[in-house]
């Protein structure tokens, strides 16, 4: 061991016990909390015991609490507090929800049991004949022993046992500087209204605490299909997120006639030709290129059976950005919708005079260029014709729609309903947004907190050596969608993208005193998170990565430029 090494831990009390951090992983992982079950709702009052068992919160459990956030049964989010000196405070964060564990199939009854269900899968992939390349790879992960499955092991309660490790360690230093805090969230899966309401009721909190928040790091997981090599990785920013529709209004046609209507269908393969994947829409910049638009769903929007072409189609798409505006991507959509579209009429009209002349006479009528609304337009438009108690009425079919879980459901529905409250005939396009704005981040370095962190944890990296098995990279934007969007951003949100979404649940409104710090995301690797074979890499999530965030942390939070 090195002097430095030497210093470090005698400053620091012994290293992070690896065993430790892996009980505590697994018996979160334990406790069910598929997002919108009770499971959920009872986490936190479990998460609440766990820490509460800690000697510091035994000696100061006016440290530790409960903060309502959304739903029924009341979910709520978990602060612990470990306080050194001054206010300068660094916050580590991580959602305790997870996805379903439906895709288990037979080894349902396991997902949570992580040893039991490590043993089930190994034995069940071991008498599969032919197996698939993912699960061979997952039978070689899983019996070399360095990897634990397990439903929200990975994704994300390592990184909840990453944070309360470090806080015991924290608080077993006598001399600590600072202060280190752990929030733990509900609903990332699905809204990040555990996040948002956190975010919301956190100018308060930092003030009943006597605290300043400084930084933070969101352990939220990565994947990787290698050595680990990427997924070992710290990300300066997250991406954003943005779901852009279009719902098409064609005019139905006889099947037996098709060129005397619109088609509906044309128009939004037009539009899907446009935009799906397509490379030259990614956003970039001279740091980072995000994936293209991506469609998650289309599809007409008729029940039954007729032999007249659907007068109506929905697409929705995922479209991720870094540096754009959210305002400046809406009229790109804009522009390559009404291309999309105009493009498949004018190729249907030409159809329509071939065949005119195979048959010797008109075949229909020239189509109309659509008519493009944005979803605020038609939304006025819907208003004018139903004239006196429209607003009472809209919020009243709003909270009917918004039932559905499902934000494409629920927006698709509600907007459906003023295209006919409106009696908008087509050929016409609708664009609107049909979920939560996530907005992207990034470290800014111009500003000394910012500049902090990035120091913080660069001596940290330095520190693991050439070891190859431990190194730590850089990476400009974290590609998950995560609650990252929410934590230490005070951006004000779009207005034309709050215009936008039908839903106004969908719509992120940060109070006007939001604090604003920087936050990078640092968390466990593993493979295939939300998967059957979801599983955790046991000697970095445990061993190397608490060594890490509890580096980082003492480092940042003895900066002495900023010490109170």
């Amino acid at each position: 061991m090195t002097n430095a090494q030497e210093e470090t831990v005698s400053r620091a009390g012994s290293r992070i016990d690896s065993e430790r951090v892996r009980q505590f992983a697994l018996r979160m992982t334990s406790w069910p909390s598929e997002t919108g079950t009770p499971g959920e709702a009872s986490f936190a009052d479990r998460l609440h015991g766990l820490l509460g068992e800690l000697p510091y919160f035994r000696e100061h459990p006016q440290d530790l609490g409960l903060l309502a956030s959304h739903g029924e049964p009341l979910t709520r989010n978990v602060v612990a507090l470990v306080r050194g000196t001054g206010k300068r405070t660094l916050v580590m964060a991580g959602h305790f929800d997870t996805v379903s564990t439906d895709n288990y199939h037979e080894l349902k009854a396991l997902a949570c049991d992580s040893l039991a269900l490590k043993d089930a899968l190994i034995e069940s992939l071991s008498a599969r004949t032919g197996r698939s390349e993912q699960e061979e790879r997952a039978l070689q992960d899983l019996a070399s022993g360095d990897f634990l499955p397990g439903r929200g092991l990975l994704d994300m309660k390592s990184g909840l046992a990453v944070a309360i490790a470090c806080l015991e360690q924290f608080a077993a230093d006598t001399d600590r500087q600072g202060n280190l805090m752990l929030v733990a969230t509900p609903d990332e899966e699905r809204e990040s209204r555990g996040m948002r309401s956190l975010r919301d009721a956190l100018p308060g909190l930092v003030r009943d605490f006597d605290i300043e928040i400084a930084g933070g790091i969101n352990l939220d997981v990565t994947s990787d299909q290698g050595d680990g090599s990427e997924g070992r990785a710290v990300y300066a920013g997250t991406i954003g997120k943005l779901l852009p529709f279009a719902l098409v209004i064609g005019c139905s046609s006889h099947a037996s006639y098709p060129f005397e209507g619109v088609s509906a269908q044309a128009m939004a393969a037009g539009i899907l030709a446009r935009l799906e994947g397509n490379a030259s829409l990614a956003d970039r910049d001279d740091n980072d290129i995000s994936p293209p638009p991506i469609c998650l769903e289309a599809k007409d929007l008729r029940d039954g059976y007729e032999v007249t072409t659907p007068e109506r189609f929905w697409i929705a798409f995922n479209w991720l950005y870094h540096s754009m505006t959210a305002d400046a991507l809406f009229e790109r959509f804009r522009e390559e919708v009404l291309t999309g579209a105009n493009e498949a009429i004018e190729t249907f009209a030409a159809q329509s005079a071939e065949y005119g002349k195979l048959v010797g006479r008109s075949a229909g009528g020239l189509p109309a260029k659509p008519r493009l609304l944005s979803f605020q337009e038609l939304r006025a438009a819907a208003a004018r014709v139903f004239g006196h108690g429209f607003d009472a009425f809209y919020a009243e079919k709003e909270r009917e729609f918004a039932q559905s879980d499902n934000p494409l459901v629920a927006t698709r529905q509600l907007t459906e309903w003023l295209v006919g409250i409106a009696r908008l005939s087509g050929p016409a396009i609708v664009i609107g947004f049909s979920g939560l704005h996530y907005p992207p981040s990034h470290l800014r370095l111009a500003e000394g907190n910012d500049r902090s962190l990035h120091q913080a944890i660069e001596k940290a990296r330095a520190g693991l050596g050439n070891d190859p098995a431990r190194s730590l990279i850089w990476k400009p934007h974290f590609y998950g969608i995560s609650d990252m969007s929410f934590l230490g951003l005070a951006a004000s949100g779009s207005q034309v993208v709050s215009d936008n979404t039908p839903i106004s649940r969908l719509v992120d409104r940060p109070s006007e005193n939001a604090l604003r710090f920087p936050t990078v995301n640092l968390g466990p690797w593993g493979r295939e998170f939300h998967q059957k074979f979801e599983r955790v890499h046991e000697p970095y999530a445990f061993r190397v990565l608490p060594e890490l965030v509890s580096e980082i942390a003492r480092t940042f939070l003895g900066d002495d430029r900023h010490r109170d």
